[in-house]
């Protein structure tokens, strides 16, 4: 077995997480005769629930504010009877004492009627309220790690700069030891941990606390992949706000990049976008419903049975390359495969204009790459005509594909080179009465699935962006740590120098 362990750091990263365990929760088959395609011992774990009965959960930690896990409660209907009960210390305290709890949120409509089992009403962006809200998995109590020290949304003590969130951490895990109350208990239940993939986010103080995690986790599992979604929160208007947002940005970058296998930047508001997709981005269960049909379609390989070892993460371990960037195409349109010079698939390839990298002594023809529709990285990130690729992996998703040998019980081949990794499978994207309506034009109702075509590639404009995250920092580095912070981006922007481009500044000396 390659288990998965999954780290959920704050309320944007919930967001996206809930549609990803949503999803994993669907291809849950319950007849003997049927099996899921997808290895379920990949992401979840076994338990024993309060009535003796056995469990099955997500084998994930949710770490959120105060008020951020809304109706979720610690135990649910599964682990209830683990509660405390009234009168439980009855012996150690005055009897008189006066218990204050805070107002419960009340549930909405959608979790009364999952919890009863009865037909659900439809979601809107107005009735969703958290992530908790369109949430339908059950988790372990071990999984919900509430950080109490701060409040969601508080005015006086906002959770939005860097080295808040670095602070945090250093005072938990000096108490607690977080590593092993918290995540320790799960790895050791695994028979090979094959890696820990992070979603945070990177652009406020939950990047400091990520940064300090995932350097605790260097040390204890440095042999494991650890891969970030690294979520970009954009819906501050206030300048100053989004320069203290740029500065926490380009810590991020530099002290987590700088530690993981990958690293995959991912901005809450699309950089490119198809007209056919609709998704109203004032509200995260909107932006973040599009993030996870790219996100949970490019990872879908990693739990695939009979390619439950693929590593899609290690392409890039042969250099120091590691931050992609995420795009997708999505529902009705043509999903093609790749075109080359030399022949291929016939994929219409016209005004991509991006150029794909042969090793650097290769002097034969270059693939073109897809332009796909949905570009879910940062702006100064996205690949733009003339950029080079250097590494790319791709996952079709596509019912109607003759590439694919099963649709059920057998993975689909992968088609692998020096520089790209392509993956076809008809196991196409789960719609769920939990994931918007009307996010793609001619969607289907719950029920029905949607065709994706993710792709996370490394390209020659990884090296702008680290440059544009110098000239961010200003004033909200502290000024001891700017130089030091500024020779980490500069060094990890040396790797993303073409050959052809190293040889022409030479010249220019």
């Amino acid at each position: 077995m390659h288990e998965i362990i999954t780290l959920q750091l704050g309320q944007r990263s919930n967001y996206v997480a809930t549609h990803f365990w949503n999803a994993q929760e669907s291809y849950f088959t319950y007849s003997e005769n049927e099996q899921s395609p997808v290895n379920h011992n990949i992401h979840f774990r076994g338990g024993i629930g309060a009535d003796g009965t056995e469990t099955f959960t997500p084998r994930t930690l949710i770490y959120d504010l105060k008020g951020g896990f809304g109706t979720l409660r610690k135990y649910n209907a599964l682990y209830q009877l683990e509660e405390d009960q009234p009168g439980l210390d009855s012996g150690l305290w005055d009897t008189s004492g006066v218990l204050q709890q805070q107002p419960k949120i009340p549930q909405i409509e959608y979790q009364r009627c999952l919890d009863m089992g009865l037909p659900v009403p439809e979601l809107t962006a107005e009735t969703v309220r958290y992530w908790s809200d369109f949430n339908r998995v059950f988790y372990s109590p071990r999984s919900i790690q509430q950080i109490n020290e701060y409040d969601l949304g508080s005015q006086l003590m906002p959770f939005e700069d860097w080295s808040t969130g670095q602070s945090l951490f250093s005072d938990l895990d000096r108490e607690h030891d977080l590593l092993d109350r918290d995540l320790r208990p799960f790895a050791e239940e695994c028979d090979q941990l094959k890696g820990i993939q992070v979603f945070s986010g990177v652009n406020d103080a939950w990047g400091g606390f990520a940064a300090s995690y995932v350097g605790r986790l260097k040390d204890e599992y440095g042999s494991k992949s650890i891969w970030t979604w690294a979520l970009n929160d954009s819906s501050s208007p206030q300048r100053e706000k989004r320069k203290l947002a740029s500065a926490n940005l380009a810590r991020s970058v530099s002290e987590i990049g700088s530690q993981v296998t990958a690293f995959i930047p991912i901005a809450d508001l699309p950089s490119r976008i198809a007209p056919y997709v609709k998704p109203d981005l004032r509200h995260t269960w909107h932006s973040s419903a599009l993030i996870s049909l790219a996100l949970e379609s490019i990872s879908l390989p990693t739990r695939l049975r009979g390619h439950e070892a693929l590593d899609l993460w290690e392409i890039a371990s042969r250099d120091s390359r590691n931050i992609y960037h995420l795009e997708s195409t999505v529902g009705t349109q043509e999903l093609s495969g790749f075109a080359t010079d030399k022949g291929g698939s016939g994929q219409d390839t016209s005004g991509s204009g991006v150029s794909h990298g042969h090793d650097d002594d290769d002097d034969g023809p270059q693939e073109k790459l897809k332009q796909f529709d949905v570009e879910l990285s940062p702006r100064g990130l996205a690949s733009t005509h003339g950029s080079r690729v250097f590494h790319q992996l791709s996952v079709r998703r596509d019912r109607t594909s003759d590439k694919s040998s099963s649709s059920s019980n057998t993975a689909p081949p992968v088609n692998t080179s020096s520089k790209t990794q392509s993956f076809d499978t008809q196991l196409e994207y789960p719609v769920l009465d939990s994931f918007p309506r009307d996010l793609v034009a001619g969607q289907g109702p719950p029920g029905s699935t949607l065709k994706v075509h993710a792709a996370l590639s490394i390209s020659s404009q990884a090296r702008g962006y680290l440059k544009d995250l110098q000239q961010s920092m200003g004033i909200y580095v502290p000024f001891d740590q700017r130089e030091e912070l500024s020779n980490c981006l500069t060094t990890l922007s040396e790797a993303y120098i073409d050959a052809w481009e190293s040889d022409s500044d030479s010249g220019d000396d």
